[in-house]
């Protein structure tokens, strides 16, 4: 019975996770949806072709990628289908149709597209336009493959990097909140296991900042990503600098993450009587990692946070501070502390002259 509870859990949660994919997804997949309709609608009443399946088809496929490559991926489409059109079209000149010059074909296409980058989708788009073009030997074969090339990916340029190119700051803000956010949880849960001697609190904030780690990770591919977005948008090239500080600010989240996870073991590996000491401080971190995620772009609530952390650093060597409070406790929440003014740009210096 329990094993079948445990797996109905497991069904449950995975499916929960699905949905919160396809929701936050939802806007990216109703914009392949609009540009491959756009390119059927442009191929079929602009452009006149009878059957221009692939002008949909590759607005889609331009778009399926992360925010941030999207245009990069449109223009590597094109390449590719070129390349295989080029290719297949050289095949059948030379050799005429058949098996052997299909197989060529795709050989060449495939090493032509290696050779000039070897992105995957270079590679493919070299491949099949290449076989459709030896298949399918009509005279406007590839002609209208490239043309439904260009339209297709005409239209995902025009979405990824006019119509809806993402705010890169806004961007990678949004990450560094939902990471905030997960940390405070953590604390939060940290301090519940360390009021309560609860151990089932503390194991679930531990597995919470270690799952986090690839979330962490994924914010650093978002880094690049909005990196990319600025400087392939005429938008936003204008933010190349503000966002350079931002992406800065960024990598030290992964060491607050950790931090934050090194507490919490510290802090249930105490006694029972010292652990009561150390939650006051967690609980004062949890509630600077809360402010700070509420909007860590802004600068007052990003110096508050830097301030009230420096403040809970110094209150552990405080004349009022417990004698019993241990050093790899106070070491622990020391670290985390520092952790956020880095993140900040609070250093201890400057948040003692806010201070007075």
């Amino acid at each position: 019975m329990s094993s079948v509870a445990g797996t109905w859990s497991h069904v449950r949660a995975a499916g929960s996770r699905a949905r919160r994919g396809v929701a936050a997804d939802m806007a990216r997949l109703l914009q392949a949806t609009a540009a491959a309709t756009a390119a059927w609608v442009i191929a079929k009443h602009v452009v006149h072709h009878h059957e221009p399946f692939f002008a949909p088809i590759a607005a889609a496929i331009a778009l399926n990628t992360s925010i941030g490559q999207r245009g990069l991926n449109a223009v590597r489409m094109i390449l590719g289908v070129f390349v295989g059109i080029a290719v297949g079209e050289g095949a059948i000149w030379i050799l005429g149709g058949g098996y052997g010059t299909l197989t060529l074909a795709t050989f060449v296409a495939m090493a032509v597209a290696r050779a000039l980058g070897g992105a995957r989708i270079v590679i493919a788009q070299a491949a099949a336009s290449a076989i459709l073009t030896v298949a399918v030997t009509t005279p406007e074969a590839g002609l209208n493959r490239m043309a439904d090339a260009l339209i297709g990916g005409g239209v995902a340029l025009l979405f990824s990097q006019v119509l809806f190119s993402p705010e890169p700051i806004a961007f990678l803000r949004r990450g560094e909140a939902a990471a905030l956010e997960e940390m405070k949880e953590a604390m939060h849960m940290t301090v519940r296991a360390l009021e309560r001697d609860d151990p089932a609190s503390a194991e679930q904030a531990a597995r919470k900042l270690r799952d986090l780690r690839d979330q962490l990770s994924d914010l650093g591919h978002l880094r690049h990503q909005s990196t990319a977005v600025a400087r392939h948008s005429l938008l936003w090239r204008s933010h190349l600098r503000p966002l350079a500080g931002e992406a800065d600010r960024v990598a030290y989240l992964d060491l607050l993450g950790s931090s934050c996870l090194v507490l919490t073991r510290i802090g249930m590996a105490l006694d029972h009587a010292d652990r009561g000491l150390v939650a006051p401080s967690v609980r004062d971190l949890a509630a600077t990692l809360a402010e700070l995620a509420t909007d860590p772009g802004d600068r007052e609530t990003r110096q508050r946070a830097g301030t009230r952390a420096l403040a809970v650093a110094r209150g552990l060597g405080s004349e009022g501070e417990p004698a019993r409070l241990l050093t790899a406790a106070r070491t622990g929440v020391w670290m985390v502390a520092f952790d956020i003014m880095t993140f900040t740009g609070v250093l201890p210096d400057a948040a003692s002259r806010e201070r007075r």
